[in-house]
């Protein structure tokens, strides 16, 4: 095993030497903000996915341009006073905060015609847009959003939101990922559709939620789905997600340590080849 490392290492030696410097922007919502901010997880993280992804492609310096709570709407709203850079990649992962604030998906024509950011679909236009702008000639990468159970956030209970087992204002988280995924094989770019992995299932994103039992009014470790329709109240009860509770994500929808390595390798994989 010693020796397998040690190669590794090497490895990682000669190709940082040899290859291209890089540098590669990550466009996102709080779950690339994180990556700065591992304060603001109570120190339930790390790292976040770009720290891991240079740890494993050195050549590739990284500018974080997450943005704690924001939309793909609000992004493309405030694209010209982002201070987005030319970069040799692009990276696009957003979309969760759009189906939570009930923002229209719209259709993929409002990407075709342009039609602004009264859609999803048209704000990923001008997002796009902007990034061809700054360089024709980079690789642009998109990440779909993640499935999420219930969010806690782990400094203010009253700041909580129910999965995407469910709609919402009539959407479902779903429709937002596939939606990127069109939109990536419409221009050819990589997607790397997280939604749809496996190991990110609503059932592998948290071990339980710990819940008074509505009978009894005992603390209970409920799995997922068991804790849907069970309250939650965050004025009077404890925190649902103790770190024992900690599987891809330590709140429901955040990536823990365990979810940012996963996404990283997913990424790392595509982006060795640039």
């Amino acid at each position: 095993m010693k020796r397998w490392i040690i190669l590794f290492s090497l490895l990682c030696l000669i190709s940082a030497s040899t290859h291209k410097e890089l540098t590669w922007v990550a466009l996102g919502d709080s779950i690339t903000y994180l990556n700065e901010h591992q304060n603001e997880t109570n120190n339930r993280i790390t790292k976040g996915y770009m720290t891991r992804v240079v740890e494993k492609l050195p050549y590739i310096h990284y500018i974080n341009q997450g943005h704690n709570g924001w939309t793909a709407v609000r992004i493309a709203e405030q694209i010209d006073k982002l201070g987005l850079t030319k970069a040799d990649v692009y990276s696009v992962f957003l979309g969760t905060n759009d189906w939570w604030a009930g923002r229209p998906l719209g259709r993929f024509s409002d990407y075709e015609k342009n039609t602004g950011t009264g859609t999803v679909y048209g704000s990923f236009r001008i997002i796009v847009d902007k990034l061809r702008s700054l360089n024709p000639a980079a690789k642009i990468l998109l990440i779909t959003p993640m499935q999420r159970v219930d969010f806690v956030y782990v400094a203010n209970m009253k700041n909580n939101a129910f999965g995407s087992y469910k709609a919402k204002n009539g959407q479902y988280l779903e429709t937002f990922a596939n939606a990127i995924d069109s939109i990536g094989h419409y221009e050819k770019f990589q997607v790397v559709d997280l939604y749809h992995l496996k190991k990110l299932d609503h059932k592998n994103l948290v071990k339980y939620k710990r819940l008074k039992d509505p009978a009894t009014g005992q603390y209970t470790n409920y799995a997922y789905p068991k804790f849907i329709d069970i309250p939650f109240n965050p004025e009077t009860d404890e925190y649902p997600y103790p770190v024992d509770a900690i599987d891809m994500t330590y709140d429901g929808l955040h990536p823990s340590d365990k979810g940012y390595d996963l996404i990283s390798r997913k990424l790392v994989k595509i982006m060795k080849k640039y």
